[in-house]
């Protein structure tokens, strides 16, 4: 539970941190980001669900994954209006940049 609560709240930190890095990505403070991590969070487990995470290749899982982490980082804005505004760019960006600061700071638990 505890190690639940500690990635939300970093990747709260890591959306604020990109949110001051990407052009059209506006959030509303820390407590909206952390509203919009835990349904980013929901909604990218929802996704893996749906696709089947273990079914892509690894080549494809890149390029699946940025995608469906951008298009789940735009449809969070209308799910919590109030935290979160972006444009279909700014995700697209915004995808990218979480990314490569995953790869240094993972806001998933291994």
């Amino acid at each position: 539970m505890l190690g639940m609560i500690v990635r939300f709240i970093v990747s709260a930190i890591v959306l604020l941190m990109v949110s001051y890095l990407v052009p059209g990505l506006k959030v509303a403070g820390f407590t909206g980001a952390l509203i919009a991590a835990v349904v980013i969070a929901v909604l990218g487990y929802v996704v893996e669900l749906a696709f089947g995470k273990d079914k892509i290749t690894r080549f494809h899982r890149g390029t699946i994954g940025f995608i469906t982490s951008a298009v789940v980082i735009y449809l969070t804005q209308f799910i919590v209006p109030g935290s979160i505004r972006v444009s279909i760019i700014g995700a697209l960006i915004a995808s990218l940049v979480i990314g490569i600061i995953d790869s240094f700071v993972p806001t998933e638990l291994r």
